[in-house]
C-alpha cells in the first residue's frame, strides 16, 4: 500500500475507487440481455455512489457511525476462477466478476484504514470495508441460489 501524504490523498484515491466501482457495474448492467440481471448491476453502481457521498462527507469534515457487526463471508469468490467482462458475458460471468471486485474493494478499504493512524479515519474505511463484504455476500448468495442450484 502506498504512503500518503495527507488524509485528502487517501480520501481522493477512495472517493477514485468508487468512481471505478461505479462505472464498472453501470458497465456490467449495460451488458446484460435479461431486464432483472442489469438492474441489480445498477442498483450496485448506485450504491457505489453512495460510498463516493459518504468519502465526499468524510473529506467535508463529516464523521460516519461504524459498521455495526462483521459480515459473513462464504468465501465463495476464492474458489472460482476468474472472468473479465465482455460483450457477451453471462449471469453466472458477471457475478463472478462481481464478486471478486468487492473482495479488493474490502481488501483496499482494510489495507487504507491500517494505512492511516487517524483513527475517525479508520472507523470510516473499516465501516466501508463491512459495506463492501456486505456487497460480496450478496453476490455470493445470488450465485449460490441461481448458478450452483442448477448444477
Amino acid at each position: 500500500m502506498q504512503q500518503w501524504k495527507s488524509v485528502d490523498e487517501v480520501l481522493d484515491f477512495a472517493i477514485g475507487q468508487e468512481e471505478q466501482a461505479f462505472q464498472f457495474y453501470t458497465e456490467l448492467a449495460g451488458r446484460m440481455d435479461r431486464p432483472w440481471m442489469s438492474k441489480i448491476f445498477k442498483d450496485f453502481a448506485q450504491e457505489e455512489m453512495g460510498h463516493k457521498k459518504k468519502l465526499e462527507d468524510v473529506k467535508s469534515g463529516k464523521r460516519l457511525i461504524a459498521a455495526a457487526q462483521k459480515v459473513l463471508d462464504l468465501k465463495l469468490s476464492d474458489y472460482l476462477v476468474d472472468a473479465e467482462p465482455s460483450a457477451h458475458m453471462d449471469y453466472q460471468q458477471a457475478l463472478l466478476l462481481a464478486m471478486k471486485k468487492e473482495k479488493k474493494a474490502f481488501k483496499m478499504y482494510t489495507d487504507l484504514a491500517g494505512s492511516t493512524e487517524d483513527a475517525g479515519l479508520q472507523t470510516v474505511f473499516l465501516s466501508l470495508a463491512q459495506e463492501e463484504a456486505k456487497h460480496k455476500l450478496r453476490f455470493e448468495i445470488e450465485y449460490d441460489d441461481f448458478v450452483m442450484t442448477d448444477n
